[in-house]
């Protein structure tokens, strides 16, 4: 069995849904768990202390060992804040996974900017604020596993969520750079894109999907992920449903020519949009373009 005994994990947005199922596994597995949950409605609107302290009341009832935390992971003192109390709770930070989110769903024509803005502040500038404060304890420590959490609507795009979809893409790119940075100082950094039903995606998926895709069936993926023995990093894997798989970015073969002009292009768009053989690095990417 995977265990986490003297492991110390920060969970954001852990009140409800995944986040409460990704503390109750671990906790359950020996970490030691800062249930993070600001409380609000899914439209971040309002506040409550209610849902993180429920889950760190049921931690310690089942006789593991957890805090509650209601601090903004949007701001920069609360991020700060978060970690500050796993460190006076318990010593040390190993594990962040950011999970805390809202949705403020309108067609791109409606949407406003401060929906667009709101989103993004909590997905993408909380996992950024949360991960940094933790970042140098981590470091220090010559050890540390993050998970963000991303969406097939960030890889995939999705009606109605182009802030949801910017913010979950966006994600991908702060990972990957995380797991780079990290890598020389022992820090893992890898994204899930989960489709679970949760009190944020119960009025969009099927009925039948209740069953099937529980939260738990995603937290299992996590704790693989933020567990010693896993060393990948930089990486993003879909889950839901009972299946786990790798999602990439890849680049097509192309075409190359000294003479690129608009018309050349559009001759040799059948090329440009092949898809096989894939490039799949950076590196691999530039070599090509010699």
């Amino acid at each position: 069995m995977l265990r986490f005994d003297d492991r110390v994990a920060i969970i954001t947005g852990a009140g409800h849904g995944l986040g409460r199922s990704h503390a109750l596994l671990l906790a359950e597995r020996g970490a030691k768990v800062v249930v993070n949950d600001l409380g609000g409605a899914l439209d971040g609107t309002g506040a409550s202390a209610g849902p993180a302290a429920e889950v760190a009341d049921l931690i310690v009832k089942n006789g593991g060992q957890a805090v509650a935390s209601t601090d903004n992971v949007a701001t920069p003192e609360g991020a700060r804040a978060i970690v500050q109390t796993a460190v006076d709770a318990f010593g040390k930070v190993d594990i962040v996974v950011n999970n805390a989110g809202i949705l403020r769903d309108r067609s791109f024509g409606k949407m406003t900017v401060e929906d667009f803005d709101q989103v993004l502040a909590v997905h993408v500038r909380g996992s950024y604020l949360v991960s940094q404060a933790a970042y140098p304890l981590m470091k220090a420590a010559g050890y540390g596993r993050v998970v963000n959490t991303s969406s097939p609507a960030g890889l995939f795009g999705n009606f109605g969520q182009a802030n949801y979809s910017t913010a979950k893409m966006g994600l991908v790119g702060l990972t990957k750079t995380i797991g780079i940075e990290g890598a020389r100082n022992g820090i893992r950094a890898n994204a899930i894109a989960p489709i679970a039903w949760t009190r944020m995606t119960e009025a969009l998926l099927p009925a039948e999907f209740e069953a099937k895709f529980t939260p738990e069936r995603v937290s299992a993926l996590v704790a693989y992920l933020v567990h010693e023995s896993c060393e990948t990093s930089g990486e993003v894997f879909t889950v839901g449903g009972g299946r786990v798989a790798r999602v990439f970015v890849a680049e097509g073969p192309g075409f190359k020519t000294d003479d690129v002009t608009p018309e050349v292009i559009a001759g040799n768009w059948e090329s440009v949009m092949a898809e096989q053989p894939y490039v799949l690095t950076a590196g691999d990417s530039m070599k090509a373009m010699l």
